[in-house]
This record gives structure tokens, C-alpha cells and sequence, in this order.
């Protein structure tokens, strides 16, 4: 049963297995992107409801462009879908929706519902939805680096001041996003187990869930079945 008292902060989620739900239905993948779509609205409302700080998910990576053209196409057009379709919701919820990542190579038409979104929801001071788009984490890691040393090189700042906490301020989660901090709680479905470049520098002291759940399979009494099992654990971050 869930403690109410001690639900994590942040969570992050890798919504792993639209393709497979799709094969395993017999549909195109568009279709169970499209289904995965649908389960994210779900978890986006109970993730507010149950009073969760910042969800973050992993919607399209860097790596992602190695796609065919039609399942990328798909996913962008579902974005365009969602924000028609959630919008009046997210701000109903007093959610304040987040970009992590650059979404400039995005269609034209995708860009301007992101900023719709953004731009609607920016003074919400709910839950905060980060949905990371075209990011990579070893790409954020390198761009923090080359900011701090770009500084250092203009004389603004000195080697004292490459620490950890500085650093940070420029990662997507740092000062633009409203310093997320790092996740508590990551959660990927599908079965996979590995991190597949999201939020390396923020999960040095996360807790993993791992779930077979296909992410359109994903509800929320399987978000609640993950927070039970982080909540289970003790957090002892390098100490005994």
C-alpha cells in the first residue's frame, strides 16, 4: 500500500515498448506509439494526483532519427495530437509542461504546438512535465562542459568554481527547466535494463525500477506496483 507521506519527488520514466505492443497486436507502429500516447496521459494525470513534483519522460532520443521516416513522422505528428487533445487538461491539473532537449529540427508545425503548450502552461505551479525531446544525455553532459569552460576562457569564472552544483546549472535540468534536481525514482518498461543515455549525470544516485510492463500497458496502478517497490527500499546514497 502506498505511503502517501513518502512519494518520490521526481520520477522518471523510459517508455519502452511501443514497438513491441504494436507487433504483438498486429498493428503498424505508429499505432502503438498512439497507444503508448494514450497510456502517458494516464500516468501524466495520476502523477498529479498523487502529488509527484516533476515527472520526466524519455519520448524521443537522439538516436531516435536513426528511424524509418514514417515512424519519426508518426511520432511527431502524435505530438501535434497530443497538445489538441491535452492541453485544456494539463492546465485543468495546473500542470506546467517542459521541454528538455532541442526540439529546433522538429517539422515546423510541431515546434509551434510545443510552444503552444509551453507557452500555456508556464505560469502553472503544479506538477512540472518534462518531456525530453531529440536529448541525449552524453550531448548534455558535453554542452555543460563547454559552457563552464567557454566562462573560464572569458575569465567570468575560475577553477574553484567547476563543482558539481555549477555544472548542473547547465545541464536541460538546471536553471532553464527551474533546477528539477535529480530523479528519486527512474522507472523503464518493457524489460529492458539499461539507461540508453537518459539522464546520466542525474541518476548517480536514483532508484531503478525495472518492469516486462509494455509501456501502452503501463497504468496507474502500475505506477503506484513502481512506487511501492522504491518506497520499499532505503536510500542510503553511498553511506551505510
Amino acid at each position: 500500500m502506498l505511503d502517501m507521506n513518502r512519494i518520490p519527488k521526481h520520477i522518471a520514466i523510459i517508455m519502452d515498448g511501443n514497438g513491441r505492443w504494436a507487433k504483438k497486436h498486429k498493428v503498424p507502429r505508429v499505432a502503438g506509439h498512439n497507444a503508448g500516447m494514450k497510456s502517458m496521459k494516464e500516468i501524466v494525470r495520476h502523477a498529479s494526483d498523487l502529488g509527484v513534483h516533476d515527472l520526466t519522460v524519455y519520448a524521443f532520443s537522439t538516436e531516435n532519427w536513426k528511424r524509418t521516416e514514417e515512424e519519426i513522422g508518426g511520432i511527431f505528428k502524435l505530438i501535434i495530437k497530443y497538445v489538441d487533445l491535452d492541453l485544456d487538461e494539463l492546465n485543468a491539473h495546473n500542470v506546467k509542461m517542459q521541454i528538455l532537449g532541442d526540439y529546433s529540427p522538429l517539422p515546423k508545425a510541431s515546434i509551434e504546438k510545443i510552444e503552444e503548450a509551453v507557452g500555456k502552461t508556464k505560469d502553472n505551479t503544479g506538477m512540472r512535465f518534462n518531456i525530453a525531446l531529440n536529448y541525449g544525455g552524453r550531448l548534455e553532459i558535453l554542452e555543460s562542459a563547454k559552457e563552464l569552460a567557454k566562462q573560464y576562457k572569458e575569465g567570468l569564472i575560475s577553477l574553484d568554481d567547476f563543482s558539481e552544483e555549477n555544472f548542473a546549472k547547465y545541464l536541460t535540468t538546471g536553471d532553464t527547466a527551474g533546477n528539477l534536481g535529480d530523479p528519486d525514482l527512474i522507472i523503464r518498461t518493457s524489460g529492458e535494463e539499461r539507461l540508453s543515455n537518459f539522464l546520466l549525470w542525474q541518476a548517480a544516485y536514483s532508484e531503478f525500477v525495472f518492469t516486462d510492463v509494455l509501456w501502452p500497458d503501463f497504468t496507474p496502478e502500475e505506477l503506484e506496483k513502481c512506487i511501492e517497490e522504491y518506497q520499499s527500499r532505503d536510500r542510503r546514497y553511498g553511506g551505510r
